[in-house]
């Protein structure tokens, strides 16, 4: 059974899983365009960060960080290569987007690589899939050629 719990991303039992992505991030494009965050800052104020669980196994994580404009960005999607193909980031994107809208946030947003960075390919149809549309900069952000930036508008929960 899958499951997706608030976590510490410094637990040690998180700790590998954040940094299979910070090492995926690293060798994906160039580094003045990694804005990929390490397990200390995935833990620091104003960001909360969820797993996926399959028993007590996690497979994947990602993490919302509030934004001073009313939105949140989301950071750190990531599964484990063992267990990808299965829905689980469309199942973590779905859950970050659903406790956004449940929180009143006006959207989400995200920046990701670019089209000429095919690491980020199937990130980016995903993203596509869900209803993001791409947009500028994001707060924070300055336009950068390696980053494609990405916005969900969330209609108020029922």
């Amino acid at each position: 059974m899958i499951e997706i719990r608030e976590a510490d991303p410094t637990s040690d039992a998180l700790l590998p899983l954040v940094e299979a992505h910070f090492a995926h991030s690293e060798s994906a494009g160039p580094v003045e365009s990694n804005h990929t965050m390490n397990a200390k800052a995935l833990a620091g104020s104003g960001i909360r960060f969820w797993a996926i669980y399959e028993e007590a196994q996690p497979l994947g994580c990602g993490a919302l960080k509030a934004l001073p404009d009313g939105t949140a960005e989301v950071k750190s999607v990531h599964i484990l290569e063992q267990a990808r193909g299965r829905g689980l980031a469309r199942v973590m994107m779905k859950h970050l987007a659903e406790l956004a809208r449940a929180e009143g946030l006006d959207a989400l947003v995200l920046e990701t690589g670019a089209e000429h960075l095919a690491e980020y390919d199937a990130a980016r149809k995903l993203y596509e899939a869900l209803g993001y549309s791409y947009c500028g900069p994001i707060h924070g952000y300055s336009d950068d050629p390696n980053s494609a930036f990405m916005r969900l508008a969330l209609e108020p929960g029922p």
